[in-house]
């Protein structure tokens, strides 16, 4: 079972969306220089589609998008809460943020907008350095374009 434990609408995760980001606890990866540590424990509170519903209800005239944030765990369940989002809330955008370097075999693009897939490395950094080996990608007609460069300032 997924667990998350806060949320925050933010403006700078997914470009041009103002997002509902749900930090998902558990995190396997384990990123070295991580800036959020306190998710890889196992607290929070389940993320059922009851509880997704209720943050989005909450949010809904104030967001574009929910960012999943983390779930490497589980990424079956990332899916299905996905699948739900898509039936449920379809005028809302969906983001996932993997620290995989590949996208799971259990994801349906179709249940994506937008997916970040990398582990932070500190040498390299996070998507705003043109050094990144973090990648955010558009999904579009069943492909996923790389968007990362709109992070970049000229």
């Amino acid at each position: 079972m997924l667990k998350y434990l806060n949320t925050d609408v933010v403006f700078q995760e997914i470009p041009g969306e103002v997002s509902l980001a749900i930090n998902i606890t558990g995190c396997p990866c384990r990123c070295p220089g991580c800036h959020s540590q306190y998710l890889w424990g196992d607290i929070g509170e389940p993320l059922t589609e009851e509880a997704l519903d209720k943050m989005i209800d909450h949010q809904h005239h104030n967001i574009t998008c929910v960012a999943l944030m983390g779930g490497d765990a589980i990424p079956a369940e990332i899916d299905r809460l996905m699948s739900h989002l898509r039936k449920k809330h379809p005028s809302l955008h969906t983001a996932w943020y993997s620290g995989r370097t590949t996208l799971s075999s259990t994801a349906n693009l179709a249940n994506y907008d937008y997916i970040k897939l990398g582990p932070y490395l500190k040498h390299l950094g996070a998507l705003r350095s043109r050094n990144t080996n973090q990648r955010l990608y558009r999904v579009h007609s069943g492909k996923m374009q790389d968007m990362t460069s709109s992070f970049w300032r000229s």
